[in-house]
């Protein structure tokens, strides 16, 4: 029979009681003033056990095997009391009032009756749309499984068809951000991410500041160049800048986002769509609206004329947003005056490039070079992307495990396809023209004059962005109609093409879906999804002010109005 003294320094006290009592896993007993314990039975119980000695203040027995039993004998006033009951596992599955909460607004505008001129379908798919975003913005699952639900939800209730439903795993521009992380992935792994944020910190990296800036102009000075803003944020400026980031010490999940990395992806996602609006080829849907343009109102908007017009207050824009975002969204690293130097210090330690480094390079500037001359060579991003992480796979810089693992990714493309879907299925539906044609009535029987007119037409056109997630569905949709009715209201046609063909771009900083550029970054997890909305409609009025003031002086000077 295995025994265990318990003692204490006190000395002994008389009036002893003694109890037995049957001890579980899990469970412990606290003794307080003196006591002894013995062991009486053990089932399975063969180790030795030493002798304690212990202080006043209690102590916890946890019996390694089941049925020990054990017999107390106490002082006077001594007490047993039982810990706690372990905790119970915590639940795996949705955040319950979110969900609720999304499901209510989906059912509460399903039951609502369609508005004169709106389809059932298209209004019972506003309905699942509404409830998705919802879902999105409260997130009781990941965003891709918040998304599935939403696919589920319409097919089950025979609002889309299968196909319709996932109709967006078609389009090719989820699917380029999908490839932009796995590019992501070599260039960090090569470490040739890294040799390229050393050189940027080395050379200016003293301030955070000055770090966003040289990313923000070099990002400016390729997007004439690039037509895909996916691609220029995914391919190139993502693995950059999530290098520099980490080069920093600031990572993702960590606690250390706010460093520097919180600040520098929502810098370079609101700038990437100023830059998308300042160039004809910066954006694939740019020349969308000069062929629109073309079409209703006989004026063509020429490569030169969109730069000129764009130029002032796009380099404005460039200047103030990341100034703006730095005090209102600041890093908590503001200045590194040692950090050139221990870059370069890096620098030496990496030495010459690897051969992992190299194959990365030319498969990037390869990749870059098609997506500048792929029209030419009718090569589309997403092929030249293909083609791209194909050598990757092929040389061993990339593996498909390590894409697999890439959760982010797959989790991108399947919400970023899904919206699609939705989207572009409201705008078949004819929810959207519905929609234009509504608020092109109500602004012409205001009776304003041509300018209140139009900047009311502005701000339904730029902020009904939230229910797109492609600036090609909404100017589609949407473009026309607006420059027809803006015209007609007396702006002076030119101008209002211009006007909704920069915002065109602009309102795609609204959301984490609104433009090709806003998935790449904010897939990043540097940046909560409420700051990413919160913020984007922050800018988006620095913008509008920006672009109709600024803007609207520059325009009067170079005869646009």
């Amino acid at each position: 029979m295995a025994s265990i003294a318990l003692t204490t320094s006190s000395p002994t006290l008389p009036s002893l009681r003694s109890r037995t009592f049957k001890i579980t896993p899990l469970k412990s007993i606290r003794l307080c003033n003196s006591y002894n314990v013995t062991v009486l039975k053990s089932n399975n119980y063969s180790s030795s056990i030493p002798s304690l000695k212990l202080d006043k203040v209690g102590f916890g027995i946890r019996p390694i095997q089941r049925d020990l039993r054990v017999t107390v004998s106490a002082a006077s006033g001594a007490s047993v009391i039982p810990a706690p009951a372990p905790a119970a596992q915590p639940w795996q599955g949705a955040a319950i009032k979110p969900l609720l909460a999304s499901i209510a607004l989906g059912v509460i505008l399903w039951f609502v009756p369609a508005p004169s001129g709106v389809s059932q379908n298209a209004w019972q798919l506003l309905a699942i749309f509404l409830g998705t975003i919802v879902g999105i913005i409260t997130q009781p699952l990941p965003l891709g499984a918040v998304a599935l639900l939403g696919l589920g939800a319409s097919v089950l209730t025979k609002t889309l068809t299968f196909a319709a439903a996932f109709s967006g795993f078609g389009d090719p521009i989820p699917w380029l951000i999908c490839l932009a992380f796995f590019f992501a992935r070599g260039f960090i792994k090569t470490g040739l991410g890294n040799r390229i944020a050393y050189q940027f910190v080395s050379l200016f990296g003293s301030t955070s500041l000055g770090l966003g800036y040289s990313l923000v102009f070099s990002e400016a000075l390729l997007a004439p160049a690039i037509p895909s803003v996916s691609a220029r944020a995914g391919g190139i400026f993502l693995p950059l800048v999530k290098s520099l980031c980490v080069a920093c010490g600031s990572n993702a999940g960590d606690g250390t986002e706010h460093k520097l990395g919180s600040w520098l992806m929502l810098t370079c996602f609101q700038t990437s769509v100023i830059s998308s609006a300042m160039f004809l080829t910066a954006m694939a849907a740019n020349p969308l609206c000069a062929t629109l343009t073309a079409n209703a109102i006989q004026q063509t908007i020429g490569w030169t004329d969109w730069a000129k017009a764009a130029i002032v207050p796009g380099l404005v824009s460039l200047i103030l947003v990341p100034l703006i975002l730095y005090v209102i969204y600041p890093p908590t690293v503001k200045s590194s005056p040692d950090a050139p130097r221990l870059a370069r210090e890096k620098l030496a330690k990496m030495g010459p490039m690897t051969t992992n480094e190299k194959i990365m390079a030319v498969t990037l500037l390869l990749t870059v070079g098609l997506w500048i001359f792929g029209g030419a060579l009718k090569v589309d991003a997403v092929t030249a992307a293909i083609l791209g992480l194909s050598v990757l796979l092929v040389t061993g810089v990339v593996t498909w495990k390590e894409c697999l693992a890439e959760g982010v990714a797959w989790d991108t493309l399947t919400w970023f396809a899904a919206l699609i879907a939705m989207a572009g299925y409201l705008n078949k539906y004819g929810l959207i023209s519905w929609f234009s044609q509504s608020v092109v009535k109500f602004v012409g029987g205001l009776g304003l004059s041509w300018q209140l007119s139009f900047g009311i037409l502005v701000l339904l056109y730029f902020y009904s962005h939230y229910f797109f997630a492609s600036g090609a569905a909404h100017i589609g949709a949407m473009f026309t109609a607006f420059l027809s009715v803006a015209s007609a209201l007396g702006t002076p046609p030119y101008l209002g093409a211009i006007v909704l063909s920069v915002l065109s771009n602009l309102m795609g900083g609204l959301t984490h879906y609104g433009i090709g550029s806003a998935p790449v970054f904010y897939g990043a997890n540097y940046v909560p999804l409420a700051q990413w909305w919160g913020y984007g409609f922050l800018i988006s009025i620095v913008n509008i002010i920006i672009w109709l003031g600024v803007g609207g002086i520059w325009w009067k000077a170079i005869g646009l109005w």
